[in-house]
């Protein structure tokens, strides 16, 4: 049967934080809110909405949003890297002929822009999606497996049925991820190839 493993992005596959806090920052800032970034951290993997309300009027949420987004590809995407192990897992499930998806609660051209910047190959993107709604496009492309670093990527996996895993390379501890649905945490994705070489010798 073809393999397919889905992965979130930010947090996940790579280390986006000071560009998205420093992005939402400023754009915070032209719309007339001030905030510390270290403020947006425990927030990165929510919907952008959902951050954006948390500190920004309703009436000036759309516009927030808008200069967010032309700000990130400036200011957020530059810095942003892969993080370690990310480069190895894509690999190791390319070598076992598999497919490789991101579902992100990013708009999807940013998700496009950020892997192409960090240099990830990856074969299908969904973007735009939170918790149960990763698992509505885990299910739809036939997903086995979904990583991330957020208990709402451990929601979605469970609801689309596939084998969670979590890591600890977000904001978020393997209590956190265990009580959301993991199957198991790593603490990054050094150990991934080894756990995916188990898991198709005998996939449980």
């Amino acid at each position: 049967m073809p393999l397919t493993i889905g992965f979130d992005l930010d947090l996940t596959l790579v280390d986006s934080a000071d560009g998205i806090m420093v992005s939402m920052t400023e754009a915070f800032r032209q719309v007339g809110v001030t905030i510390e970034p270290e403020q947006l951290l425990p927030m990165i993997g929510l919907p952008l909405d959902t951050t954006i309300r948390s500190f920004v009027p309703e009436d000036r949420v759309a516009e927030a949003r808008r200069i967010y987004r032309d700000l990130y590809l400036t200011m957020g995407i530059p810095g942003t890297k892969p993080l370690p192990g990310a480069v190895e897992a894509v690999d190791a499930i390319h070598a076992h002929h598999g497919t490789v998806l991101v579902v992100s609660a990013k708009i999807e051209s940013a998700v496009r822009a950020v892997l192409t910047h960090v240099g990830l190959p990856v074969d299908d993107v969904v973007g735009e999606r939170y918790a149960e709604t990763k698992g509505a496009a885990l299910h739809e492309r036939g997903a086995d497996v979904y990583v991330g670093d957020h208990p709402g990527d451990m929601i979605g996996a469970r609801s689309a049925g596939v084998y969670a895993i979590g890591v600890t390379t977000g904001t978020h501890d393997a209590v956190a991820l265990r009580e959301a649905g993991a199957d198991v945490v790593f603490s990054d994705l050094l150990d991934f190839p080894y756990w995916l070489d188990d898991f198709v010798g005998n996939p449980t």
